[in-house]
C-alpha cells in the first residue's frame, strides 16, 4: 500500500512547491485595500429612522447658519469663551464661613434661652395647669417611661429649629426628630444585637434623613451648615 502511494505521489508534477505555503510568497492585502474595504463597508450602512432625522436636523442648520441665522441659546446659557473669574480669595471666603459659624452660635444659644424659660415638659401634655407641687412631681418626666423621656427630648430639640410657632414639617425639624429616632434605636440595638427588623428600619430612617439633607443642601445651603453642625453629623 505504502509503494502505491510512493509511486503516486512520483508521477504527480506539482506547479508550486509546498515549502511555498509556509513562506511569504502567497500575495497579502495592503492596509490601504483594508481601509478601502471598510470606507466601503460604511458608506454602504442602511440609513436608519433616527440617522436621517439627526441629517435633516444636520442640513437644516447648517443651511441657517450660511444665510446668518442662528437658534436661540437656552436658558443660563454659557458660553466656553465666558472668563472665570474667582471675585473672592481663599481668606475672605473663609472669613465669611466663620463669621456666619458665629453667627449661628449666637442664633442658637438666644434659642436655647428662649426654650429654656418655658415651664417644663410634663408627662400627659399637663404643662399651663395650675397644680400643687405634689401632684406636679407625679407628672415629672423623672417618673416617666423611656419613650415618654425621648419624646420630650425630640420636642425641645424640635423648639430649636422651628420657623414658627407650632412648626412640625420643615425639613430642619424633620432631621431632628430623624436624628432622636435613630439615636434611640442605636442604643436598642447595643443591647439587643439580633434585632434585625429594627437595624432596617433605623437604615430607612438614615436613607430618609440623607435625602433631606440633600435637599437642604441645595435650597438652604446656610441651614443646612447650621443643622449638620447643631448635630454632629458626618456625611459618608
Amino acid at each position: 500500500m505504502i509503494s502505491i502511494l510512493n509511486q503516486s505521489l512520483r508521477r504527480v508534477k506539482l506547479t508550486t512547491p509546498c515549502n511555498a505555503i509556509f513562506r511569504n510568497d502567497m500575495p497579502i492585502l495592503s492596509s490601504t485595500t483594508t481601509q478601502s474595504h471598510q470606507l466601503q463597508q460604511t458608506r454602504n450602512r442602511p440609513m436608519t429612522k433616527r440617522r436621517r432625522r439627526i441629517h435633516q436636523k444636520y442640513l437644516k442648520k447648517k443651511a441657517l447658519a450660511a444665510k446668518g441665522i442662528f437658534p436661540p441659546k437656552p436658558d443660563k446659557y454659557i458660553s466656553k469663551d465666558t472668563p472665570v473669574i474667582n471675585a473672592l480669595s481663599r481668606e475672605e471666603r473663609e472669613k465669611i464661613a466663620e463669621d456666619a459659624k458665629q453667627k449661628a452660635a449666637l442664633e442658637l444659644k438666644a434659642r436655647m434661652e428662649e426654650v429654656k424659660k418655658k415651664s417644663p415638659i410634663l408627662r400627659f401634655h399637663m404643662e399651663g395647669l395650675k397644680m400643687s407641687d405634689r401632684v406636679r412631681k407625679l407628672f415629672d418626666l423623672t417618673n416617666g417611661s423611656q419613650s415618654e423621656v425621648v419624646k420630650a427630648q425630640k420636642e425641645r430639640g424640635m423648639e430649636l429649629f422651628q420657623l414658627r410657632e407650632g412648626d412640625t414639617g420643615s425639613s430642619a425639624v424633620q432631621v431632628v426628630a430623624l436624628t432622636t429616632r435613630i439615636q434611640q434605636l442605636t442604643e436598642h440595638l447595643k443591647i439587643h444585637k439580633k434585632d434585625n427588623s429594627s437595624k432596617r428600619g433605623m437604615e430607612a430612617l438614615m436613607v430618609r434623613r440623607r435625602k433631606l439633607l440633600d435637599y437642604m443642601e441645595r435650597k438652604d445651603f446656610d441651614g443646612y451648615r447650621h443643622i449638620v453642625r447643631t448635630l454632629g453629623l458626618k456625611r459618608r
